[in-house]
């Protein structure tokens, strides 16, 4: 019995209530059959929670236990429900509702508005920043964009705490949070901000849950139709759950008993949101007769990773420690984790491009790795060697996959083919849903072999390629399965947001990455100051960055590497320390401890007699002086502001030769050299080999392979593509 986490997309369908249990390992099974009274399922990472809780409302509904249309399983984003409903539907439990919090509050808001208020629902806003702007604006509070953004933040706070302006300044106090700015100015904006709502007639993503808590309050009749029609409720994620979310759920349930909640105290990451895991802990107190089961068997990850993930967490103090689970591996074993140490930001990036570059070429896909870091302002310099090293990359967050342009033009051309296919002479030769697929996505950029590098075509294939995958999956399972089955498979992950796997290397923050997983993840920036993080000053505050560590690691299936640079630029002083997390996990010695500063990056020590790494000086602005440490103006070695010298016409000679170079290696042109690289090489106009090298983004390797056509470029001498060299 080890349930995988790699399971077809499209399994069969049990063909009864018996048959949805097979499969699931005894803990599993007990939640799934525990479906009376109030039952708290604590689910360890990669141990299957959203399995066990998903065959056990299938189990329920096959079973005639339960109502489909009166059930309602709740989660916290979009992504997790349109899961939870998937893998509802292949079990054979549809009309199921599962949606997160807010979705079916607003849902109920909207059908009860008219009757509880009476009129329209007010507009709801999609964003809050320019309404909190304008708020400030008329307290006479000038806000730059991060100050916006952390007033913001403490609003929504006040919101789902349930905290009104004016016990804002109190409610920070007690809770020994760390305000951004003064309380009362906050209170005060609050306030206005709340008035200029009023005065527009709008809501913004709190009100609805505000809302809904208030008429379910004040109208028993709204009250008891909710509960007429929902009579069980399964709450995922439950140690994320916050004070009027909490409300909400109480009123949904009355004085009835038939719940369930799943989750994980050592994964409670969002207590910045309002989110709190007292309520999971004190489950058991408030449900004296409570079931409780312990899910504890980890099918994600190797030993080595769990290994190391629960002694993170043996170190780990406060009430969420005191009830942690120990994890243990059913996987087979695999590589220990590595532990790298680079001298500085940029070089830290370069080993880990590096390495992904090798794991790829070991055979593990793009799509199965990830880059995490503490905040997103790290991501850029892992962009910028990723693409230096030729591997395509994604964003996590950056525009959803069913919104690309590519995949509009395709589900257009899907549907297209589904509905007149017949007189289509593109499918008279091909009969099977793939192939189907592939001949009508040809025509949008398909091929069968990827394009080179990275960059925007790149990226259009592979959104192009995980449609084909998402066929090959539904023909395997379905082999009748027809063109129109597949549009309509897509239309109901578009409405669920529940994109098919894109195949290049992930890059997400820590608080991005809960929730999924990976064969290989690379946690980066371990340093202390960013993990903990700097403003994080009470012990509460340093334990739940310590969980978000523990989250990091537990992303990890087989291959997990762990860095930290000792200084933010090159030459600067190595004054950094790793994380404090690490202590005792880390091998102690020198020897042991991998520094990454010798040729080639290797996470090893380097053998007798190798060569080290060229360490560079800082790299002070040409202009001014001033020494730099954002990675595009390093590029640029000069500050983005200073004025700059460039020879036009250099430059325009290098871009052009730039683009034979990447048309003849199949590549995007930013895999030959970055523009800001061509910017500082026209600026500077180097004669020798060591002024180019001295350019940084050329590199030893680029200087190689480049290094002759540049500097005859700069010289005034005309290259063609056919004097460069492979």
């Amino acid at each position: 019995m080890t349930p995988a986490t790699h399971s077809t997309l499209f399994p069969q369908v049990p063909d009864s209530a018996d048959a949805v249990l097979d499969g699931l390992d005894p803990e599993q099974r007990e939640v799934a059959t525990a479906l009376h009274g109030p039952v708290c399922v604590l689910a360890g990472a990669g141990t299957g929670k959203t399995r066990a809780i998903t065959h056990r409302i299938a189990y329920g509904v096959r079973a005639g236990i339960l109502q489909p249309s009166g059930v309602l399983a709740v989660t916290f984003t979009n992504r997790a429900a349109g899961e939870m409903r998937g893998r509802l539907r292949q079990l054979g439990a549809g009309g199921v509702q599962a949606r997160t919090f807010h979705s079916a509050a607003l849902r109920q808001l909207q059908y009860f508005w008219p009757k509880a208020v009476g009129g329209d629902l007010p507009r709801l806003i999609d964003r809050k920043a320019q309404l909190v702007a304008d708020a400030a604006t008329r307290c006479r509070v000038r806000l730059d964009r991060s100050e916006l953004r952390d007033v913001t933040s403490e609003i929504e706070w006040a919101k789902v705490t349930q905290t009104v302006p004016a016990d804002y300044p109190a409610a920070v106090a007690k809770t020994q949070r760390t305000a951004p700015r003064d309380p009362a100015e906050t209170s005060q904006i609050y306030a206005m901000y709340e008035q200029l709502k009023r005065e527009r007639d709008v809501l913004d993503f709190e009100d609805v849950l505000l809302l809904t808590v208030g008429i379910l309050q004040d109208r028993h009749d709204i009250a008891d139709q909710v509960r007429r029609q929902y009579q069980h409720f399964v709450v995922d994620e439950y140690q994320d759950v916050s004070p009027l979310q909490q409300r909400l759920l109480d009123l949904w349930l009355g004085d009835r008993d038939s719940l369930c909640v799943v989750g994980d105290a050592s994964q409670t990451i969002y207590s910045f949101t309002g989110a709190t895991p007292d309520y999971l802990l004190d489950f058991r107190t408030r449900h004296p007769q409570a079931t409780v089961v312990r899910l504890v068997r980890d099918y994600r990850s190797t030993p080595q990773v769990v290994h190391l993930a629960n002694g993170l967490l043996a170190q780990a103090s406060g009430r969420a420690a005191d009830h942690r689970l120990e994890l243990v591996s059913q996987r087979a074993p695999g590589p220990e984790p590595v532990y790298a140490e680079y001298g500085d930001e940029p070089t830290e990036a370069e080993g880990t491009a590096r390495r992904i570059r090798d794991l790829i070429a070991s055979g593990v896909p793009a799509g199965e790795i990830a880059v995490l870091y503490r905040i997103n302002a790290q991501s850029e310099v892992y962009e910028q060697a990723l693409a230096d090293a030729g591997v395509p990359y994604q964003l996590r967050g950056a525009e959803r996959f069913f919104e690309r342009q590519e995949v509009r033009e395709a589900g257009a051309a899907l549907r297209s083919a589904a509905r007149f296919g017949a007189n289509d002479p593109l499918l008279d030769d091909v009969v099977d849903l793939p192939s189907q697929v592939r001949a009508v996505l040809s025509t949008k950029g398909w091929t069968t072999e990827p394009p080179a590098g990275s960059g925007a075509v790149r990226d259009r294939w592979e959104s192009l390629a995980a449609l084909v995958r998402l066929a090959e999956d539904l023909a395997r399972a379905r082999p009748d399965a027809t063109l129109a089955d597949l549009v309509t498979e897509l239309d109901e992950r578009a409405a669920a947001q529940h994109a098919p796997t894109v195949q290049g290397v992930t890059l997400a923050s820590l608080h991005a990455a809960k929730g999924l997983e990976w064969d290989a993840v690379f946690l980066v920036g371990l340093t202390e100051g960013m993990l903990p993080i700097t403003y994080a000053r009470t012990d509460e505050q340093i334990e739940e960055e310590r969980r978000l560590l523990y989250v990091g690691v537990t992303r990890a299936r087989r291959h997990l590497s762990l860095s930290w640079a000792l200084s933010r630029s090159p030459g600067g002083r190595a004054h950094r320390e790793p994380s404090r997390f690490l202590k005792g996990l880390r091998p102690g010695s020198a020897g042991q401890t991998i520094r990454a500063t010798h040729a080639g990056g290797v996470d090893r020590a380097p053998a007798a007699g190798a060569r080290t790494r060229r360490v560079r000086g800082p790299v002070r602005c040409r202009v001014c002086g001033t020494t730099l440490t954002i990675a595009g103006e390093m590029k640029l070695m000069r500050c983005e502001d200073c004025p700059s010298e460039m020879d036009e016409g250099l430059y325009e000679r290098l871009l052009a030769w730039r683009a034979r170079q990447a048309r003849r290696a199949g590549q995007p042109d930013y895999c030959v050299f970055t523009e800001k690289t061509l910017i500082a090489i026209a600026e500077t106009v180097p004669s020798t080999d060591g002024e180019l090298a001295a350019i940084p983004g050329v590199g030893i390797r680029k200087l190689n392979r480049f290094g002759a056509d540049v500097l005859a470029i700069c010289a005034g001498q005309d290259v063609g593509v056919d004097d460069a060299e492979d």
